[in-house]
């Protein structure tokens, strides 16, 4: 595999572990629940993300998924993707998850970059795709999503980033982290308030 491809994959590997992450220490409750006025939710992150991964190196490539993804089908209602019903377990997307990655990365590990599919659900002027395009357009769905579980995740117990060795957040105690909060509030209402004058 060459050095680009090698790096790609490795940054894929990394962000699923980072979304995947985001569950740790969470009951069944706090994964399912909506957290936005949209619903989103962490399982059903991890859900949509496994899904789509699944088709995008699957589908795209000519390639069996291996996988029934119910959520897809044509009579399948909106959205069905990004939450989990009661009887499907939190394993039962795990095991999605790790499939889809498995399947993925075979792909990615076999074909080469260059290799032509076909993304049968965008516009036909678009539908033309590589390998580079579909892994690129992976590891930007896949960072957005896990983004979205970084703010879901803090807003149910205020665990941020990858955990208390985080080089990425400044050490703070939880009453230091109130007044930086605090004092951010207070610097956008005096911004509104010079804005009226």
């Amino acid at each position: 595999m060459d050095d680009t491809k090698a790096a790609l994959l490795t940054r894929l590997q990394g962000l699923r572990r980072d979304l995947l992450f985001k569950l740790d220490g969470l009951d069944e409750y706090q994964v399912r629940r909506p957290m936005t006025p949209t619903g989103t939710n962490l399982l059903g992150l991890v859900k949509h993300t496994a899904s789509v991964e699944l088709g995008y190196f699957t589908e795209v490539f000519g390639r069996d998924p291996g996988w029934e993804l119910p959520w897809f089908a044509g009579d399948a209602e909106p959205d069905a993707d990004l939450w989990v019903t009661p009887g499907e377990s939190r394993q039962d997307i795990l095991d999605l998850h790790h499939h889809s990655a498995r399947v993925s990365d075979a792909t990615i590990t076999q074909l080469p970059l260059d290799a032509p599919g076909e993304v049968p659900w965008w516009p036909p002027e678009r539908r033309r795709v590589t390998l580079a395009q579909i892994l690129t357009h992976m590891l930007v769905e896949t960072a957005r999503h896990t983004g979205q579980a970084d703010i879901v995740r803090e807003s149910i117990d205020a665990r941020a980033g990858l955990g208390a060795d985080d080089q990425n957040l400044t050490p703070r105690t939880p009453a230091q982290w109130q007044e930086h909060v605090a004092r951010i509030e207070a610097a956008a209402r005096a911004a509104v308030e010079r804005g009226q004058e």
